[in-house]
């Protein structure tokens, strides 16, 4: 009689039994077992077969302990290799903050947040800044203080709707708009020079009055023109694989520039003019221009600009005054001077909204080409400081649009477009500060002027229409929007991320 009888009764617990158990490392070799020293002994009988099912229950035991082990990691093997609970965005310390504050940045919606967010912010606070700056003025002129404030309001409203309707337009629309918006402008622009239509102010022949008090000023509409125009043509090139030709890299978009740029100069008007070619200069850089082209369109622009500036005593006198720590013999650097004076009286905090001394007569244009040396006043260095932020936060979410977009339209309007509203707010704010001419350019969206106003208010409700063009962020976008119109059983919407299923009456 063998030594286990169970082995004939049931084969598969007799070798998968003997198999695992020998398996484990350290398990008792038991007799009769496969590798044992020894024979088995043939009187075993029940107490063998009992030893031998208690060895086969605890192999049964470990491998489940083990099993169970590979199952549940510990959380550091669950993240991953090389990163740890400090690493993680939800732990704390700097890095914890770092890491979180990068995974903000990086979301689909932060270039739509910071471009809608800081031109807003932009907008109210000029409109403040020009009621305190400009109260004074319009009392000396016997107008009502809130003159130029409520005239600066009213464009804020238009502007807004422009604003509105750009964002929603599609891109084919903006690109429509193009050549008829170009068209327009230089139509006005050529306007502005026959007498009767155009008028003077401040010794540039830019303007076309409407009646009353409001006037308009052709020359910002170029500058909008000039970017849409532009990025359509360099698409449709790019798209037919012409760009790497510099001639049609340079024609018709060049001479397009410079016909603007000679009826903005017939006016007088230098800073509008510096502004146009840096759009132009921006559009070629995007464009990919060779550095041997870009360095000659560059040198005639600048040949161009040394004869003028030479042939005109106004712009000689500006240049004298970079850096001027007094008035001049004639008083020729006033403006600049008085502007240092208002910046270093502001100190950290400014003298208060409202309480600002330059204003009261000593100041030329506090609420228009010097508004930022008001705001360093009344609100020190921390209200500027809080302006540069918010140009530098709009001027960043430009440029991630314009990167990160497949659409070459779209990369060469919103590149335009950033270009434009930062050279003109370095242009201003040097000016103030000293270190540059002073070109007589509006701070954007910030000093008064409706004509100023209303294209770069249309403008960034273009970078806005662009930053909902990108795949990412409209998936974002119709994610947090409510669904109308749309009825599933059972089913109540809390809110617009979350579904709660509706409960019987009754239950709580």
């Amino acid at each position: 009689m063998p030594a286990d009888d169970t082995a004939d009764r049931d084969p598969h617990l007799a070798v998968s039994g003997w198999g695992f158990a020998g398996a484990l490392a350290g398990a008792p070799v038991l007799a009769g077992a496969p590798g044992a020293d020894t024979a088995p002994d043939e009187n075993a009988g029940a107490d063998g077969r009992a030893r031998r099912l208690a060895v086969l229950g605890r192999g049964l035991a470990l491998r489940g302990r083990a099993a169970g082990a590979a199952v549940r990691r510990p959380p550091a093997a669950r993240r991953g290799p090389g990163r740890s609970r400090t690493s993680s965005p939800r732990g704390g310390g700097p890095r914890g903050l770092y890491e979180r504050l990068r995974r903000a940045w990086d979301r689909p919606l932060t270039a739509y947040y910071l471009i809608l967010g800081s031109g807003l912010l932009i907008t109210v606070l000029g409109l403040v800044m020009v009621y305190s700056a400009s109260m004074i003025y319009a009392l000396q002129l016997s107008l009502p203080s809130t003159y130029f404030f409520r005239k600066q309001f009213v464009a804020v409203i238009i502007g807004a709707v422009l604003l509105l309707i750009a964002a929603r337009m599609p891109v084919k629309l903006h690109r429509a708009l193009a050549y008829p918006l170009l068209i327009g402008a230089g139509f006005l622009m050529v306007l502005v020079q026959i007498p009767g239509i155009g008028r003077s102010v401040n010794g540039n022949q830019n303007w076309i009055s409407l009646g009353g008090p409001f006037q308009l000023q052709p020359s910002e509409f170029g500058k909008l023109a000039l970017i849409l125009w532009g990025a359509d043509l360099l698409a449709r090139k790019q798209d037919k694989r012409l760009l790497t030709q510099w001639k049609h890299l340079l024609v018709p978009l060049v001479p397009g520039a410079f016909m603007l740029l000679g009826l903005i100069m017939l006016g007088g008007d230098m800073g509008t003019a510096i502004i146009l070619t840096a759009i132009l200069f921006g559009l070629l850089w995007l464009a990919g221009a060779p550095t041997r082209l870009f360095a000659g369109v560059l040198g005639v622009a600048l040949l161009l600009g040394f004869t003028l500036i030479k042939t005109s005593e106004n712009r000689l006198s500006r240049f004298s005054c970079i850096g001027a720590i007094d008035l001049g013999p004639a008083g020729e650097c006033w403006q600049a001077v008085h502007g240092i004076y208002a910046l270093a009286s502001g100190g950290w905090f400014g003298s208060g909204l409202g309480a600002s001394v330059e204003k009261w007569g000593q100041l030329p244009e506090p609420h228009t080409d010097f508004i930022f040396a008001i705001t360093g006043e009344e609100l020190g260095l921390a209200g500027t400081l809080s302006v540069l932020a918010l140009f530098a936060a709009l001027g960043y979410a430009g440029i991630r649009v314009a990167g990160r977009t497949e659409d070459p339209f779209v990369r060469y309007a919103a590149g335009g477009v950033t270009t434009w509203i930062t050279a003109q707010a370095v242009v201003n704010i040097g000016a103030v500060l000293g270190l540059l001419p002073i070109a007589g350019v509006p701070l954007p969206l910030f000093s008064y002027g409706g004509s100023a106003l209303l294209p770069t208010m249309f403008a960034i409700g273009l970078l806005i229409a662009f930053a909902r063009e990108d795949p990412a962020a409209k998936a974002a976008l119709a994610m947090r929007q409510p669904v109308f119109g749309r009825k599933r059983a059972g089913v109540r919407w809390k809110t617009m991320r979350r579904r709660v299923k509706k409960r019987p009456s009754g239950e709580r």
